[in-house]
Order: structure tokens, then C-alpha cells, then sequence
């Protein structure tokens, strides 16, 4: 994805009586504090890891390589077995320099039989070049374990317990190709265009369902990696505030406010802007990515060869997987 610089929920109080004759203490809830009750189906982690790790295990991920065409397929037979109806987007593409790339858009579905729907979307491409790496490792692909796979993986595991317990409302779950084939940093002549996010690009102007809708969408990107911090990214807020507030505000109930932290955060172009500006879907982008005050960053593996399996953390895997968990399952 391509910066432009634009621009507790689970109530832990621990109360402590002090009785003035006899000095003893308590450590009773008051009868007026609630603890917030979970009611999606618990999110597994381990599960989520190992749908990471099968992606990175068959490398780079890199349009027009065997070891993207591999993964595609590993993929829709995932979706498939966890009960998805699955369509197979398949295009032609052309990318900053002027090439043809195949790319295709893998949409599994549940409950194409509910009105309100969810649609929940990740990139499973990975980047061409390592240019945020050393000179010497710019035009090595990446593996991207965090950029891409962690969120697929935990798509994968929301997939698997869609299948085994229906929510009331209908989720529709795409991985998009071509998030991370944009102009890369090293080349002098930075061509005009929009070169990032070409899969959902076409998608947005291609819809896979004539006249589909959904009552919003949420992006997950770069959401493994340890000691993550989800701010509130910029377009997110423009076109989905209402949205925004309430993942916000389920993870901050769930206990997991120290990722998902009230802060707003820099403008990214990603998945998610060319859905809200093409189909009015109001979307929203979980994304590591810190601002703070005039200074914004990706984590320090971001477009490096580092972007590999010693990156992910199974708490914040979990973290992001419940929380979509516990707001899908809450929509009626």
C-alpha cells in the first residue's frame, strides 16, 4: 500500500473497600459494573498462525509465478472446504510499467440468502521488490508473512468458524490480487496513475454480484505482527466513522484496546478507498501504521526480506480475529 500524507469494554475496575474498624479490604464488583459477556464463538489463534505459515511456505506470492498460482488454488480449496460459495475473479491487469499481469480476486460467501451483508477483504498478493530493504535486495520479493498473509490467515479462521456456526447476517470474504504491484520506491521516474491496489480496483467497478451491497466492509492489512498499533486510518474515518467507532469500540470491550488505540492515524491508499470512492460501501482499514505528530511509519519490516514468520504474534492475531468475530456476530 502507498502512504499519502494528506492530511475498558471489558471494565477491569479493582475496587477496594477499606472498613474503617477493621482495616480489611475487598475485591467485590460493585453491583452497577457489568463485565462485557463475549458472543461470537472464540477465535483460535494457533489455527490463524498456521493458515499464515501455509502461505508464506510456498514463498513470494507474486502475480505470474507458480508460487501464486499454488497458493490461489490452496486458497479457494480453504474457502471451499469451510463451506464458502466461491467465485474465481479472473483478469488482466496492467501494472506501472506498462506489463500484463494475470491476476484474479478469490470471493467466498455465506448466506447468499440474507439481505444484510458484511464483506470482510484482505490482499493474498506479495510485493515484487524488497525497496525498503538494502540496494542490494530491491528486486527480491518479499514473503510477506505480516503484508499480506495475516490477514488472509485470519480470514481463513473467521472462515472456519463461519462454517461451523452461522451469524444472522451474510459475510462475504475476498482476497484480493494486486494490492502490492505499485511503482517501486527506487525507480526515478515515478509514472502517474494509481499502480497500487489493482485488484480491488477492478473488483469496485466489476462487482462479482450485479447491484451487490453491504452494510460495510472491513479491510484487515499488516495485522500480525507483534505489538501492533491500530490507529484510526484517515479514509476510514471520512467514509466510515460510525463504522470505525464501533470495531473500535468492540475491541476496547473485549480487552483489547492496547492494539486498537484511540488515536487518529495518517491517510493510506489502500483495498479499502477504492470501495468506498466506487461502490459507497463504507469501509474501514485495520492497518499497523503509526502517526505521531508529524512523523508516520509502517512497521520497521514493511517492503523488506524481515517480512517473514519471526514477525507474527499469535496475540495480536487474535486480538483482530476476535474482534471481527465479535462484530459480525453482534449485527443482526
Amino acid at each position: 500500500m502507498k502512504i499519502k500524507k494528506t492530511l475498558l469494554a471489558c471494565i477491569a475496575f479493582s475496587v477496594i473497600a477499606c472498613s474503617c474498624g477493621n482495616k480489611t479490604t475487598s475485591n467485590a464488583m460493585p453491583s452497577d459494573v457489568t463485565v462485557y459477556q463475549r458472543i461470537s464463538p472464540k477465535f483460535n489463534a494457533d489455527s490463524a498462525y498456521n493458515f499464515v505459515q501455509k502461505q508464506v511456505d510456498f514463498g513470494p506470492r507474486v502475480p505470474n509465478t507458480p508460487q501464486h498460482t499454488a497458493c490461489g488454488d490452496y486458497l479457494v480449496n480453504e474457502l471451499k472446504t469451510f463451506g464458502a460459495n466461491v467465485i474465481e475473479q479472473k483478469m488482466s491487469l496492467t501494472i506501472y510499467n506498462g506489463k500484463k499481469i494475470s491476476g484474479r480476486n478469490i470471493i467466498g460467501s455465506y448466506g447468499l440468502e440474507k439481505k444484510n451483508r458484511i464483506l470482510l477483504f484482505a490482499h493474498w498478493d506479495t510485493r515484487a521488490y524488497a525497496d525498503s530493504d538494502s540496494d542490494k535486495n530491491f528486486h527480491t520479493p518479499i514473503l510477506g508473512a505480516d503484508d499480506g498473509a495475516s490477514g488472509v490467515g485470519i480470514l481463513l479462521e473467521v472462515a472456519r468458524n463461519l462454517y461451523a456456526q452461522s451469524p444472522e447476517v451474510g459475510i462475504d470474504i475476498i482476497f484480493f490480487d494486486a494490492e502490492d504491484y505499485g511503482t517501486p520506491s527506487f525507480l526515478e521516474n515515478q509514472p502517474e496513475g494509481n499502480w497500487w491496489c489493482l485488484g480491488s480496483q477492478y473488483w469496485s467497478k466489476n462487482l462479482h454480484v450485479k447491484g451487490y451491497k453491504a452494510k460495510y466492509g472491513i479491510l484487515l492489512d499488516l495485522v500480525g505482527g507483534k505489538d501492533a498499533t491500530f490507529c484510526k486510518e484517515y479514509y476510514s474515518i471520512r467514509y466510515a466513522d460510525n463504522i470505525v467507532e464501533k470495531i473500535w469500540s468492540t475491541a476496547r470491550q473485549l480487552g483489547y484496546g492496547k492494539y486498537f488505540v484511540a488515536r487518529d492515524g495518517g491517510a493510506i491508499v489502500d483495498d479499502h478507498v477504492s470501495i468506498n470512492q466506487n461502490t459507497g460501501i463504507p469501509s474501514v482499514d485495520i492497518i499497523n501504521y503509526v502517526k505521531n505528530g508529524q512523523t508516520e511509519s509502517f512497521p520497521e519490516w514493511h517492503h523488506t526480506l524481515d517480512d517473514n514468520m519471526t514477525v507474527i504474534n499469535k496475540e495480536t492475531l487474535e486480538a483482530v480475529g476476535q474482534t471481527i468475530l465479535e462484530v459480525i456476530y453482534k449485527e443482526k
